[in-house]
């Protein structure tokens, strides 16, 4: 198999390179590397200023008018696309505040969504002006997406639906225009039956209540998000089809932003190496190897990223995936506090810029992993769709 690229592809790097070197300055700069998972609130502002910097040069929603004329800024070949996400990674530009809309929204729409529908929402995106969040996540409903009980009933003065439930674990919802909301339409229907995807403007006092959660970090990368009769614009691929869309979209999350996501990867296992190096930990035989094993692991996500990118019809796939990077991921965090030895148990020098409960990078990413076998479905949830889905094995019994 031929993972190579081509001179278009080289063209191509060297154009976003330029461009990213050129636009990565001043107070673009300074937000380099910031936001991102565990610290999604870092340079707000500034990060969706940003955004539509890439809107107004067309970076955002690459290869969109390969499958729907008209609603993106520039056309790029699937490697294109790899290329981009690669280079953005290695410039440590600041975490995109549009991710959701470009990478989740956009695709669900291209894919399940009406001409009308993507007319009105692509541009937005485009442009870096419309800022998304997720609404899948309840109390009781979170690997386990099926048993959503949030419910959308007609809204007959209006049109669409009044959305009235709890969502969970929210990231971006106190800054979001708009939320795609998996929601029950049909009493009394049960797990991936009579549900639909709807699409909700997050801008409805009285009818929407945004609570962040507020971790012992002090920051709150997620929130509550309560709807009380929220008036639901539009619902895509038709009413009671929310199953399908929204495992479609979930299918979608796990493409080219996964290269994206190894690159950051590689950077936090070269850390984990140099501080191995820093301590005289890597003279540990049993160390050393698991530190070899991580690298080679990487190496082994990057093809089987690569192998499986733009395939569709395969279910497994996303699972692999995930299940592959969370516990890798998650073994990183322990590797880059056992590295470390005692000192890994001790506070940053200076407290007074860790306000109130201080945590250096190593810390913060050992602690923060112990969720990536959780979130975005449980590795329990990842290995039964494998196995029921895939391998045609016995449903658990419920």
């Amino acid at each position: 198999m031929d993972f190579s690229f081509g001179p278009d592809d080289t063209a191509f790097r060297e154009e976003a390179r330029a461009w990213l070197e050129a636009h990565l300055v001043g107070a673009y700069a300074a937000a380099a590397g910031t936001g991102g998972p565990g610290s999604e609130h870092e340079g707000f502002a500034v990060r969706r200023a940003w955004e539509r910097e890439l809107g107004r040069d067309g970076w955002i929603g690459l290869g969109w008018e390969n499958r729907a004329a008209g609603h993106g800024n520039r056309r790029a070949s699937l490697t294109q696309q790899v290329v981009w996400a690669e280079e953005y990674a290695r410039a440590a530009a600041p975490a995109r505040v549009g991710h959701i809309g470009e990478n989740l929204l956009a695709p669900t729409l291209i894919a399940y969504g009406s001409e009308e529908q993507q007319r009105r929402f692509l541009p937005a995106v485009a442009r870096g002006d419309a800022l998304w969040c997720q609404g899948y996540s309840e109390p009781d409903a979170g690997s386990d997406l099926a048993a959503v009980r949030t419910a959308a009933v007609p809204d007959r003065s209006r049109g669409g639906h009044r959305v009235t439930g709890q969502k969970i674990w929210t990231s971006l919802a106190k800054e979001a225009d708009w939320c795609f909301v998996l929601a029950r339409t049909e009493p009394g229907s049960r797990r991936h039956h009579g549900l639909s995807f709807l699409l909700v403007p997050m801008d409805q006092p009285g009818r929407i209540e945004v609570r962040p959660i507020r971790q012992m970090s002090g920051t709150s990368e997620f929130n509550e998000v309560f709807f009380d009769g929220a008036h639901a614009e539009e619902c895509v691929g038709g009413e009671g089809n929310g199953w399908t869309v929204a495992m479609g979209l979930l299918a979608l999350e796990r493409g080219v932003s996964t290269l994206v996501q190894q690159i950051g990867f590689a950077a936090e296992l070269d850390r984990v190496v140099r501080a191995a190096m820093d301590s005289g930990a890597v003279t540990d035989p049993v160390l050393r190897e698991r530190l070899v094993q991580q690298w080679a692991r990487l190496r082994t996500m990057r093809w089987n990223a690569l192998r499986t990118l733009g395939s569709t019809g395969d279910p497994g796939a996303p699972s692999v995936a995930k299940l592959l990077w969370g516990g890798w991921h998650k073994r990183l965090g322990e590797l880059a506090v056992q590295v470390r030895g005692a000192a890994a148990a001790v506070g940053p020098d200076d407290w007074s810029a860790k306000e109130p409960y201080g945590l250096d990078e190593a810390q913060r990413l050992f602690l923060f992993t112990r969720s990536d076998t959780i979130y975005g479905g449980s590795d329990e949830i990842q290995r039964n769709i494998i196995a029921e889905r895939v391998l045609g094995l016995p449903r658990e019994p419920r």
